[in-house]
């Protein structure tokens, strides 16, 4: 006897089976189902029973959590003390339970109809539960690779595509946040992996602990993926493990990105939703933690001149703070600095139009501070650990530590009026520990309502900590302390189908870039910038008169644009050339749209290829023209006139069909095309 429901969003089905009362089978997960179709039937051809030689008279159940006792001979949803026997107990909208043996297990299936993304959770309440996986998914039999994300600091977002073997994929993140080397998702194929084509799936964890990831193919054929969050040493007696988002599409990535950017607006909660995204000036790479107020006074006219909206003020503001190895955790202002307090500052920031944005790092603690010589105990791990940055982890699920960075955060957001907390995360906790997170989570719900008018920043040495998770209680991410456009070029594409634009910083960087040292034009560096949450963070000071003039023009586009810029539905396109990147933006109500052809390296032939575009009215007719048409190398170039004259009219049908010939480019350099839909 079987119990079969099922989980519907206009993009995709999810039919859970169980037989004899246990633990379900995932019999289904594609595209939309009709309502009137057999369940039982589909379960019936979907989940076989046959068995061959060499294996045992019944096959083992691939169920959404795979038990010990069910002989299971891949990778476990559950690592428990005993050997529990769950069997369906009730079912209530989106919550089904099962009990057994000292054990309760709670799956939660929600689903968006708005956005098509379907949320699974799970949680497992019983004695010594050291591992726990979200809901455990099949994988496309027919899809030769899947898709991962790994990196490293400054190179985040790095594309991974692994070919399906028989075997595991197994990766683990045990430093206790999401991480810079793998990020909690996944992309599925059912065939060949494309931006514009093709079906589809997503996966990602909206967890900010460290996690575990393993993507399978069993010997009998069958392929599962699960997510699960890395746990405390010694386990826990209560664990959820979710929410796993899941996204389906038959347009390829392009479809999924669709879907998770608008389940990812609905969670995003900006205190003004109406409010535009201003453009963000931050002084680190200007300073560092030289703080002169009579420097950062001047450092922030020049960046309102150039169109800044709010002012940061990073690291190095608090008492005794020269360097990383002093006073983190103390957050009492540097009166040396700041005589009169961080007044004078601000007054003269919002003289100048301009909010003001204050760097913190609250989960973090310096040895050579106040605050660790009263309280050596509150540090997470051993007395002895090796230091990441000269600093280590407070222990913010004891309450005493918890209650005393929310009153210094209190303190400071009552005393001064700051727009903006810019919450910064350097090192990696000493082990996992998924408590951390939870308290994070509440201090932040904490601080949130004391304070809701107050935008916060997730950053961890950049893109250390990336997740929807976090981003329920935040409002902005940095990407990646690189700056350099080129490395960006590559990671904001490849964070696309999970991050929107507008929670996902891009600064104009310095001239020479701090993590690369590379030294490339305003342009490129502008232009990259423009495609997400825009801003500068270099001292404006260095900039040449031409180069001011062209970030002033950039600047001044991306605010008359950004209305319908940032909420656009963006694509990514199918591209020949490795070195080669296109993104798109087009207006929700199709008007207009962007686009960026940008070139990492050596272009793959002599002369530029017609590059499709993606996402138009196939009848409606465009004008289009090249915003940067003076970036043309001229000497390469000589016969080229269409966008240095001005703009071409055609159809979406031609636009997609043959596409535009951009003109010749260099390495190192971008297009931008805008286009107006005429008719």
């Amino acid at each position: 006897m079987s119990h079969v429901w099922r989980v519907d969003t206009p993009r995709q089905t999810l039919v859970f089976a169980s037989k004899d009362g246990g633990l379900p089978e995932v019999a289904y997960w594609g595209a939309p189902l009709p309502m009137g179709e057999d369940l039982a039937a589909l379960t019936r051809a979907l989940l076989p029973d046959e068995v061959t030689g060499g294996m045992l008279d019944a096959r083992p159940k691939m169920t959404i959590c795979p038990l010990a006792r069910d002989m299971f001979p891949g990778h476990l949803g559950a690592d428990v003390s005993g050997a529990p026997m769950l069997r369906l107990q009730g079912q209530s909208g989106a919550v089904t339970r099962f009990e057994g043996d000292g054990y309760r297990y709670t799956l939660t299936a929600d689903a968006c109809a708005q956005s098509g993304v379907i949320a699974l959770s799970a949680r497992l309440e019983g004695p010594g539960i050291r591992w726990l996986a979200a809901p455990a998914l099949p994988a496309p039999a027919t899809g030769t690779h899947f898709r991962s994300y790994a990196g490293r600091w400054t190179g985040e977002f790095s594309r991974q595509d692994i070919p399906w073997t028989v075997g595991a994929h197994l990766r683990e993140v045990r430093d206790g946040r999401t991480s810079h080397e793998a990020f909690p998702g996944v992309i599925l194929g059912a065939g060949p992996i494309r931006n514009t084509t093709g079906e589809v799936f997503g996966l990602h964890l909206g967890q900010s602990t460290g996690h575990r990831m393993v993507a399978e193919e069993l010997p009998d054929g069958r392929r599962q993926v699960m997510f699960g969050p890395m746990l405390a040493h010694g386990g826990a007696d209560d664990v959820t493990a979710g929410p796993l988002y899941l996204m389906r599409s038959d347009a390829g990535v392009n479809g999924l990105t669709e879907q998770s950017h608008a389940h990812l607006r609905g969670l995003v909660d900006f205190p003004d939703p109406a409010r535009p995204r201003p453009v963000h000036y931050n002084c680190w790479e200007a300073v560092y933690f030289r703080h002169n107020l009579d420097e950062l006074k001047s450092i922030a006219t020049r960046a309102a001149d150039l169109g800044a909206e709010r002012f940061v003020l990073d690291d190095g503001w608090f008492k005794g703070r020269n360097d990383d190895t002093t006073s983190l955790g103390d957050w009492v202002v540097d009166r040396h600095k700041f005589p009169d307090g961080l007044t004078p500052l601000i007054a003269h920031v919002q003289s100048l139009g301009m909010v003001f944005g204050l760097w913190v790092e609250p989960e973090m603690v310096n040895p050579d501070s106040d605050l660790y010589r009263a309280h050596p105990d509150w540090v997470l791990g051993a007395p002895d650990q090796p230091l990441g940055r000269n600093q280590m982890v407070l222990d913010i699920a004891r309450s005493e530590v918890s209650d005393y960075l929310f009153a210094r955060l209190d303190a400071l957001l009552t005393e001064y009026d700051i727009d903006y907390l810019k919450w910064d995360h350097n090192r990696v906790l000493p082990f996992p520990d998924h408590h951390q997170a939870e308290a994070v989570y509440a201090l932040l719900d904490r601080l949130r309502a004391a304070h809701p008018a107050v935008e916060i920043e997730s950053c961890a040495s950049g893109g250390g900590r990336i997740d929807w998770g976090i981003l329920q209680r935040t409002h902005r991410v940095w990407l990646s302390d690189s700056n350099d456009a080129l490395e960006r070029m590559r990671m904001q594409a490849e964070a696309l189908p999970f991050l929107i634009p507008e929670v996902t910083g891009s600064h104009v960087g310095p001239r020479a870039c701090h993590t690369s040292g590379r030294v490339l034009p305003i342009a490129l560096r502008g232009w990259i910038a423009a495609q997400r949450h825009f801003g500068f963070e270099m001292d404006p000071r260095e900039l040449t008169d031409a180069e001011a003039t062209t970030l002033t023009h950039i600047t001044a586009w991306w605010k008359g644009n950004r209305d319908w810029l940032m909420p656009a539905r963006r694509h990514l396109l199918d591209l020949d050339d490795p070195e080669r990147f296109g993104e798109m933006a087009v207006a929700r109500d199709g008007s207009q749209f962007a686009l960026w052809l940008g070139q990492r390296g050596t272009p793959r032939s002599v002369m530029p290829r017609p590059v499709p575009l993606t996402g138009l009215e196939r009848d409606a007719t465009y004008r289009v023209r090249l915003l940067n048409a003076d970036d043309i190398p001229a000497m390469w170039s000589r016969n080229q006139t269409e966008f240095r004259e001005g703009a071409i009219t055609l159809s979406g049908a031609a636009l997609m069909g043959r596409g535009l010939i951009p003109p010749v480019t260099q390495p190192a350099s971008i297009y931008v095309f805008q286009g107006e839909r005429l008719a």
